[in-house]
């Protein structure tokens, strides 16, 4: 109120439903009360430009909106009549005139999904996959390489795992444990298999990645171990 020039005055969308509200006086604090557009101004632009708030109230049911991350997975695309005019595909008004269909298509985005995933499920030393998005269930490690007794069992256990239908790998290479732990910590599978100084009993440790558990188990008890994954 009391411009001497002439500016454009662009109005929120929330402003432009205010009743007897406060302005500038263009003099340090002193300001207009009681101020109503239409009567003491007219905007040039009525835009939605303000970004909403916690608190702020729902325009629809009066009640204080909170903020909340999201992520975005899903992709929607109006294609419009592209599509339809070149297949031929029509419909018929009420007066029996074609006309071509409008056409959308909806998508989940999978590289979106895969990064959705692992901004949930993650900790410090890497990715954490739940079962069913990982894309390999389980994980052997030998810890010895060079001995035929934990590469034996090792190997067994892999083959074991990939016939009853679970991917698998196996860390073969020749490289410390301490290494190959790490890695299978930053790839995230969810359950690793250590074959090492108990081979010649058969028997493994189990690490659940998702919270960190450990345990030994027999042969069969690691095969039906990955049920337990979550």
């Amino acid at each position: 109120m009391g411009l001497k020039e002439k500016i454009d005055v662009i109005v929120d969308n929330e402003v432009a439903g205010m009743k007897n509200f406060i302005v500038g006086a263009c003099e340090t604090d002193y300001h207009f009360k009681n101020i109503n557009i239409g009567r003491d101004f007219t905007p040039d632009r009525v835009e939605d430009i303000r970004n909403v708030s916690p608190g702020d109230l729902c325009p629809k049911c009066g009640k204080p909106l909170g903020l909340a991350r999201g992520v975005e997975v899903g992709h929607i695309f109006k294609l419009g009549t592209k599509y339809s005019d070149a297949l031929g595909c029509v419909y018929l008004d009420k007066e029996g005139k074609e006309h071509s269909m409008v056409m959308g298509c909806y998508g989940i985005g999978v590289s979106r999904t895969i990064a959705a995933i692992i901004e949930q499920y993650n900790d410090e030393d890497g990715i954490k996959w739940p079962v069913i998005a990982a894309p390999y269930k389980v994980i052997v490690i030998p810890t010895k390489t060079n001995d035929d007794e934990i590469m034996s069992l090792a190997e067994k256990l892999y083959n074991a795992y990939q016939d009853a239908g679970y991917e698998t790998l196996i860390d073969d290479r020749n490289e410390r444990p301490g290494v190959k732990f790490k890695d299978a910590d930053l790839l995230g599978i969810p359950l690793r298999v250590t074959v090492g100084r108990r081979a010649g009993e058969g028997i493994v440790e189990l690490k659940f990645r998702m919270d960190g558990s450990t345990r030994e188990a027999d042969f069969n008890g690691a095969l039906e171990a990955v049920k337990e994954l979550k």
